[in-house]
């Protein structure tokens, strides 16, 4: 598994080296607007643990970190009313899966049809 950077950007943002546009935060997650949105509302969600990857959270991550990360997602969804119409949640993985960022992230999409996949 991957050393965490701790100079990586999303480290920056959390320790408030770097502003976001923070629409979220608790003890186990930070949301925020992304920056080249691709869909009409489109949040990176972190945890604030040091996880490179979905693979090192599900590995490392406590019980109580994985709970809280998951339900701090579905809350966002709700109170930017995705629910109801649906959203897309996309977790890159390494290099082959696109991930730019070697900090644990979800992208929360929605607010209009995705389309398919891929």
């Amino acid at each position: 598994m991957a050393t965490y950077d701790e100079g990586n950007i999303f480290a920056k943002i959390l320790c408030g080296e770097i502003p976001c546009d923070k629409v979220y935060e608790d003890d186990y997650a930070l949301a925020f607007n992304d920056i080249n949105p691709q869909a009409p509302v489109h949040i990176l969600v972190i945890p604030k643990g040091k996880y490179v990857s979905i693979a090192d959270f599900g590995a490392q991550a406590t019980s109580e970190e994985i709970t809280g990360f998951y339900r701090a997602v579905a809350q966002i969804a709700e109170e930017h009313s995705l629910s109801e119409g649906g959203f897309r949640t996309i977790a890159n993985t390494g290099l082959n899966g696109g991930q730019e960022v070697p900090h644990f992230h979800v992208h929360l999409l929605g607010g209009r049809a995705l389309g398919p996949m891929l």
